[in-house]
């Protein structure tokens, strides 16, 4: 069974080689690019898999190459490598529609953990859906798998990836309380070590679109523990 294609890109050549032998060693069909410009006549070039991109980059920046690669694809998993390490950068990040971010320096084997994390993700999203079950309902508020919409009475909403997919695992999961640990896990992949407060940010995002603007509620907080999706009453 062939393994998925990785393009990197790369302006550290320390860093660049680092992730060859280790990426190579693992399986993976590999491309590298050093700058913006080259990366993405590469990336245009032929179909890849998951993409690892740097955000300092000569010639184009990776938050430009970000922007142009989601203007062509939606669903190919980006992968952030930088210095850059606030929660207010992760989450800038993740809003430009990058699957993940990590930042330097790392371990290797988290940063494979990532990979493999984000590759089983978006083969599960590629799987057959069941015709039967595309919508997904909570009250007035409903959700296709199929097309990736998102109404509430009507009224279209529109969710960034991420954003989609925290609302996707709670309707999945509607009247369950979750906990953090378990969001983390569901919907980025993996346990952010003791950065749960992504998921807060991500709730109040959510809360902004799918609640604010009608009378009652969807998501709720459960003190001490985690959050809930309800059906209207």
């Amino acid at each position: 069974m062939a393994k998925e294609s990785i393009l990197i890109v790369e302006d550290e050549e320390k860093i660049l080689r680092l992730l060859e032998i280790e990426l190579g060693y693992e399986g993976y069909e590999l491309g590298k690019a050093t700058n913006g410009i080259d990366a993405l006549e590469i990336y245009l070039s032929q179909k890849w898999d998951l993409i690892l991109l740097d955000i300092m980059l000569p010639g184009m920046s990776g938050i430009e190459l970000l922007r142009r690669i989601r203007g062509k694809d939606s669903s190919i998993p980006v992968i952030l490598l930088t210095a850059k390490d606030s929660i207010e950068d992760k989450v800038s990040g993740l809003d430009l529609g990058a699957n993940d971010y990590i930042t330097k320096p790392f371990r290797m084997e988290e940063l494979l953990a990532r990979i493999r994390a984000v590759l089983r993700m978006k083969q599960i999203a590629s799987s057959p859906i069941v015709e039967s079950d595309v919508w997904l309902h909570a009250g007035d508020l409903k959700l296709n798998e199929k097309t990736r919409e998102v109404m509430r009475k009507e009224h279209d909403i529109d969710l960034t990836p991420k954003e989609y997919d925290l609302l996707l695992y709670l309707l999945r999961n509607k009247r369950q309380v979750l906990d953090r640990d378990q969001i983390l896990e569901a919907v980025w992949g993996y346990d952010y070590d003791g950065e749960t407060k992504i998921v807060d940010v991500y709730i109040r995002y959510l809360r902004k679109k799918v609640d604010a603007n009608f009378e009652q509620a969807l998501i709720h907080t459960v003190r001490g523990v985690g959050y809930v999706l309800k059906d209207v009453t």
